[in-house]
């Protein structure tokens, strides 16, 4: 069974994706903030890390990096989770190091195809 960080500071947005991935048989760590994300990303350094980029905190971009300074987590993928469709964010969300990018709302199909691509072993360039 992987396991699975979301951080996403949405309740509803939050409950979504952890009924997805719970349903496909995902363990889930939830965190509101990304400090709190960071936290739990360290503390139980999980296969795969779900980032919302606006969070009431530090924004999904200041903490992948502090989770990409960590030796432990610098090689789990993280997948940046936003509702931004600007192209300006979009292309600075991908210049800053996120695995993939996933769009708000999410689409069940290609979510779940998405997450289960990156929990396959060697799945990051």
């Amino acid at each position: 069974m992987s396991t699975i960080l979301i951080v996403e500071d949405n309740e509803r947005n939050m409950k979504l994706v952890r009924d997805i991935l719970q349903h496909h048989g995902h363990a889930t760590l939830e965190a509101a903030t990304g400090a709190e994300g960071i936290r739990l990303a360290q503390a139980h350094r999980p296969d795969l890390i779900l980032m919302d980029i606006q969070l009431p905190d530090i924004d999904g971009i200041t903490a992948l990096r502090r989770i990409r300074a960590d030796p432990a987590l610098s090689a789990t993928p993280v997948l940046a989770v936003s509702a931004s469709v600007m192209p300006d964010d979009q292309q600075r969300i991908a210049a800053s190091g996120f695995d993939a990018y996933i769009t708000k709302p999410l689409s069940l199909k290609p979510f779940v195809a998405m997450i289960n691509q990156f929990l396959q072993p060697g799945s990051r360039p």
